[in-house]
């Protein structure tokens, strides 16, 4: 009895297949050991997860040794700033006396410093300068 293609058919007893290129049963066996191995390491995590947890859930704050006797200790001098946040307040107030106040940049040039509202509103009557004309329109 002939396949429709050509082939033998299935109840050849000369016609075996390869044995020796795959162990299925190792095959198998890895991937039994892969999946217990991979378990094991889920529980013990677990299990981690769990002591770390009731550990953190104590609510017990453990102070290092050093860090106890280094409470109150300043860092050497020059100490360069020990106040950042008047500081920060300070230069701010500079900062906007500059932009909202009237002052000399420059007496000997005539040049002074006005506030911005002020600058605006006299930019605005004056308009911005502009270029001149050469006469030559390009069309």
């Amino acid at each position: 009895m002939h396949s429709a293609h050509g082939h033998a058919p299935a109840d050849n007893p000369t016609v075996h297949h390869e044995t020796s290129d795959v162990n299925i049963r190792a095959i198998f066996a890895f991937g039994a050991g892969l999946i217990a191995v991979a378990a094991a390491v889920h529980f013990i995590i677990w299990l981690m997860f769990l002591y770390f947890g009731a550990r953190e859930a104590t609510g017990e704050v453990r102070q290092f040794p050093l860090a106890v006797s280094q409470e109150n200790r300043l860092p050497p001098e020059p100490r360069l700033q020990t106040n950042p946040r008047q500081d920060l307040i300070d230069l701010r107030n500079g900062e906007d006396a500059l932009l909202n106040g009237y002052s000399w940049v420059d007496k000997n040039q005539g040049i002074v410093r006005i506030p911005i509202d002020e600058a605006m509103k006299l930019t605005v009557q004056r308009g911005l300068p502009a270029r001149q004309e050469t006469g030559q329109e390009k069309k």
